[in-house]
């Protein structure tokens, strides 16, 4: 009998990648996140780390509200085509209005780094340092 093991390391307290899984050759050299994004994402980590439980879900909000802008550039656009209705999108699109599940205030800036990973690799990241930056100073 064997057993299953695993070098997984993947987990609530791990940062979005900072480059692609793939090969560099097939996907292109360095990370895909903008150095002032990537700078600012490290404060915000830093600074969540440092909060106590209950003053961070009582900056819950900040974060939620974040996520909440970033979470319709996550999804690919589909080049020369009109917008769409969710109806009328193709299913590998996604749909823009969905909601970053609340899983507290223990992952939620991973889900962040997620998330601006995301808006970078599909070409959206114009303005993140900046909504980043102003989260950041909404924490406090």
């Amino acid at each position: 009998m064997t057993e299953h093991l695993t070098n997984d390391t993947a987990g609530a307290g791990s940062p979005a990648p900072a480059v692609s899984s793939g090969s560099p050759d097939a996907a292109g050299a360095g990370d895909v996140v903008a150095p002032e994004a990537r700078v600012e994402l490290d404060r915000i980590r830093r600074r969540w780390a440092e909060l106590p439980l209950d003053r961070a879900e009582s900056r819950m909000p900040v974060l939620r509200r974040l996520l909440a802008d970033l979470t319709p550039r996550s999804f690919p656009l589909i080049a020369d085509h009109p917008p769409r209705t969710a109806a009328e999108r193709p299913a590998e699109v996604g749909d823009p209005q969905s909601v970053v599940p609340d899983l507290g205030p223990s992952v939620v800036v991973d889900q962040l780094s997620v998330l601006v990973w995301d808006a970078y690799a599909t070409g959206r990241g114009d303005g993140i340092p900046g909504l980043l930056t102003s989260a950041r100073r909404e924490l406090g």
